[in-house]
């Protein structure tokens, strides 16, 4: 019986692949001191070039590249009215424009259902004058906490948990004496899409933060707008170093375009350093477009039909997963390449963008105008693509014993994966294993040890919402987060519930509260959710490349569902009428769409 409580122990690692390869009683995964097993002499340091495969370009370094998003405890500065001559007054960093790091919310309690986290957006009332100065402050005493009102701002143990629409944009604009802690940053603009489009926060935010410094005197207004400068650059710098897809939109860049005019009307070092921010943001956005391509290359190649009929293959005629690699460890190494390479091109508005309001000039041509989750897609055709793969490899070959040993040598990478914290590659083996033009080969099954892929399904098992699943994510997680080595820095979760959870948080939480307010603690859970995910995608792939697996692995053609289920036929005769009605139907369908095409 599988082991009731995942991360007992560790699996063992598997040794290079062969015909007589014997299976020890696995252990329950997660390897701790195991050592990484050193990369053959024949794997490959470099990559690809572009026109082969996406993982040549080089990965850009973002914000959240060089340091950790999990500040879960940072708390929000505070700030007042105060010149920077008096006690406590805003001061700015030194460096206003390097790299900015959004940071995750702090974890609290709260009665949002599905909520465990949240981060302090303010704790003084005197912040909150900064743009209520007329605002009545309102505060309420609760059995578990203070509620207190700023003007069109609500906080509950000084955190905020709601706030018109009006106010929260308000609250993002920079002024002389005032700047919004990062962590409201990155949880504003990752969420406002649900309530307007980027392009109209970025000209509000702009326009706010020009008239705000009009006095009436041009001289005071040039040498206002000069001392907030240095801000609004260093809250352009956050948006376009976290969320650069926005861009994409033209309107973007004529917005952004305009204010490096307007700033460097007053400020040359704030000019100078609009300049870098806007030359950073083109080169990112020229590698996704390279990248894009690229995949789209890839996905032609792959999309080239194999012969339906195994019977019409002359023994030898297509390479197998095999012959490309037979270590289990490799194979697991360059899934994990093509994982996190796919990842870190995921912008995290893509999570969010799948729930907001559609674009109502949707269609409008332009450079920088693309589907707004289509490396979120993506990813996820990766995952379907991979599973449909497996599947293919097993159902291939003609001999029972090949096909045995197939099996055999999926459920090693598969555990390999495991312990590398790669779960989504896992998931997606064990998902093509699970087919059933797979599961329905019972003489092949026969001669495969299964010990360690019921293990392995018990830990990605997905009876009370994956509690096991979640119990090994947390456990990659802690162990990256204490991490000694590159290794074991590396958390890929199984993406498709990532996605789920997302959902249903968003689904399952009111944006809106009865009053019109944001609800602004889904808002700060949201944030949470997606933050860890940036932390995740930041790791570099410690392993060396393999050029010719990892061009196998994302061209080789696979079946498609009925394609599969003829050659599991062809390779395990019917047992019954109704799978023999379904061979021949089959068989008519496919012969006629290949001759057709």
């Amino acid at each position: 019986m599988p082991p009731t409580t995942p991360y007992a122990g560790k699996f063992s690692t598997c040794g290079p692949y062969s015909n007589n390869n014997n299976h020890p009683q696995p252990h329950s995964p997660y390897r701790s001191n195991t050592a990484p097993k050193p990369a053959k002499e024949n794997v490959y340091n470099c990559a690809y070039s572009a026109a082969e495969n996406p993982y040549d370009i080089p990965q850009p370094h973002s914000s959240y590249r060089s340091s950790s998003l999990s500040s879960a405890t940072t708390k929000e500065h505070h700030y007042n009215n105060s010149s920077s001559n008096g006690g406590g007054g805003f001061m700015v960093s030194e460096n206003l424009y390097s790299s900015p790091q959004p940071h995750s919310p702090r974890q609290h309690s709260s009665s949002c259902p599905g909520r465990s986290y949240r981060h302090t957006s303010s704790s003084s009332g005197s912040e909150q004058s900064c743009h209520n100065n007329s605002a009545a402050v309102k505060a309420r005493n609760y059995g578990h906490g203070i509620t207190a009102s700023y003007g069109e701002m609500c906080y509950h143990d000084n955190s905020l948990v709601s706030a018109s629409l009006e106010a929260l944009i308000q609250h993002l604009v920079p002024t002389v004496d005032y700047y919004p802690d990062r962590s409201y940053v990155f949880t504003f603009l990752l969420s406002s899409r649900l309530f307007l489009h980027p392009y109209e926060l970025m000209t509000r935010v702009c326009h706010l933060c020009v008239e705000q410094q009009r006095s009436g005197d041009a001289l005071l207004d040039k040498i206002r707008f000069r001392e907030v400068a240095p801000k609004l650059v260093q809250l352009l710098t956050e948006w376009t170093e976290t969320f650069p897809y926005d861009f994409r939109d033209e309107r973007m860049m004529r917005c952004l375009k305009d204010m490096t005019h307007h700033v460097a009307r007053g400020d040359e070092y704030s000019w100078r350093a609009m300049q870098q921010m806007t030359q950073r943001l083109i080169k990112r956005l020229s590698a996704l477009g390279q990248y894009e391509e690229a995949v789209a290359a890839l996905n032609n190649v792959a999309n080239e039909r194999p012969a339906s009929l195994k019977t019409k293959q002359a023994p030898g005629q297509r390479n197998d997963v095999l012959s490309v690699c037979d270590d289990p460890f490799i194979m697991a190494q360059q899934l994990t390449h093509i994982e996190l390479d796919r990842l870190s091109f995921i912008g995290p508005e893509e999570f969010i963008q799948t729930f907001a309001m559609k674009d109502p000039i949707e269609n409008q041509k332009g450079f920088f105008r693309k589907r707004k989750t289509s490396n979120l897609e993506a990813y996820v055709n990766w995952f379907n693509r991979l599973s449909y793969m497996v599947a293919t490899e097993i159902c291939m070959p003609v001999k029972k014993k090949h096909r045995a040993r197939i099996i055999e040598f999926f459920i090693d990478v598969a555990q390999e994966c495991f312990n590398i914290g790669n779960f989504n590659s896992l998931m997606a083996i064990i998902t093509g294993m699970n087919m059933s033009p797979v599961s329905r080969l019972k003489k092949t099954w026969s001669k495969v040890n299964t010990d360690k892929f019921e293990i392995l399904e018990h830990q990605m098992d997905p009876s009370s919402n994956f509690s096991n699943y979640r119990t090994a994510l947390r456990g990659a997680t802690q162990r990256s987060e204490t991490a000694h080595s590159s290794q074991e820095k590396i958390v890929i979760p199984f993406f498709s519930l990532l996605i789920k959870d997302i959902y249903f948080l968003n689904e399952g939480c009111a944006s809106r509260l009865p009053n019109g307010h944001i609800n602004f603690e889904k808002l700060w859970e949201l944030a949470k959710q997606v933050s860890e995910f940036l932390v995740w995608r930041q790791v570099v792939c410690p392993f060396d490349r393999d050029r010719r697996i990892l061009q196998y692995l994302v061209t080789t053609p696979v079946f498609s569902e009925d394609e599969l289920h003829l050659a599991s036929y062809e390779s395990e005769g019917p047992e019954n009428n109704m799978e023999k009605d379904s061979r021949r139907s089959l068989r008519s369908s496919l012969l006629h769409r290949e001759n057709r095409s």
